[in-house]
């Protein structure tokens, strides 16, 4: 079996797309085996072998929904143990980061957390991580076994399509497993936008909007993309929590950023700033975050957000 484990996120039976980024990074090192964790797992098999996952594993114990992290943790761990892992991939996240973390003591394994790129071999990984807000690349390697999450939007997902072989997975959980339950929960309410922080597209909003979001959510419906805001338009109430990018907030690596009304303050920068192009509107020319524009425009959000949504519909007919 190969040495390769692959921990995946899913929902409703599709993969997230992060996932699939993950399977392909996974790839350069063999075949890797696929670990679904949760209700809904063996819906999601089939999409696994769409990117070359010829080994799924499944875990749907009810376990896995009423704790929080730690069963989930006792069966990453106890899989990478059954299939002599010398690497463990997951897409970066909040959860992932704390299972990480979790499982590289139980492995005694090296490692890296929100990663832009995987590469070496098993026994010397090699990954690059993007630090100190954006401003520094640096280059690691983990000897030994290594525990990775990569950041969404690092790789371009490439299918692989086979056939897997499904299995359904026995594990034994701790006593520590269940001392955290969850007692309710509600699903998120859909806007029907991308996630944010695996968007390949995302417009946020900041001090500039005033408290009026419309513009930025038309320009991001336009385009297909996700909404986010700066820390100011969070604390000033003015969009949820949820959707804040920046040092506080959620870091997001998008194809394009758009930053609307916002100043680019470092905290904020922290967040986006390994975007891979940047289009900045700000009506102060002399706004910091100009200085990590792809393209700047100087000028009102609520002028220039609807003439380009205007442009960006006619040109989509």
């Amino acid at each position: 079996m190969s040495n390769v484990l692959v921990v995946l996120d899913h929902a409703d039976g599709a993969l997230s797309k992060a996932s699939t980024e993950v399977l392909t990074a996974a790839r350069t090192f063999g075949a890797p085996v696929a670990l679904l964790v949760g209700a809904g797992a063996e819906s999601a098999a089939a999409a696994a072998g769409e990117f070359g996952a010829a080994t799924v594993l499944t875990v749907t114990d009810a376990e896995l929904d009423q704790s929080l992290v730690a069963p989930r943790v006792d069966a990453v761990a106890q899989i990478a143990q059954q299939v002599d892992a010398q690497l463990v991939l997951l897409p970066s996240g909040i959860t992932a980061a704390e299972v990480a973390g979790r499982l590289a003591v139980r492995l005694d394994a090296g490692l890296v957390t929100d990663a832009v790129a995987v590469g070496g071999s098993l026994g010397e990984v090699t990954t690059s991580q993007s630090v100190f807000a954006g401003n520094w690349t640096t280059e690691s390697v983990v000897t030994g076994t290594a525990v990775v999450t990569l950041k969404a939007n690092s790789v371009a997902p490439e299918p692989a399509p086979v056939t897997p072989q499904v299995e359904a997975a026995t594990i034994t959980y701790g006593d520590a497993s269940g001392l955290a339950r969850i007692t309710n929960s509600e699903p998120k309410r859909s806007t029907g936008r991308p996630e944010l922080t695996g968007a390949r597209i995302v417009v946020s909003g900041g001090r500039g909007t005033d408290g009026n979001f419309t513009e930025v959510e038309g320009l991001a419906d336009a385009l297909g993309a996700a909404v986010g805001a700066s820390r100011a338009a969070v604390d000033a109430g003015w969009y949820p929590h949820a959707y804040q990018v920046g040092q506080t907030g959620s870091t997001v690596s998008p194809q394009l950023y758009v930053a609307a009304g916002i100043s680019g303050a470092i905290q904020h920068r922290a967040g986006m700033q390994t975007s891979k192009a940047v289009v900045v509107v700000n009506t102060d020319p002399e706004a910091p975050i100009f200085a990590l524009a792809d393209l700047g425009i100087v000028g009102d959000l609520h002028t220039v957000l609807p003439a380009v949504t205007e442009k960006v519909n006619e040109l989509r007919g």
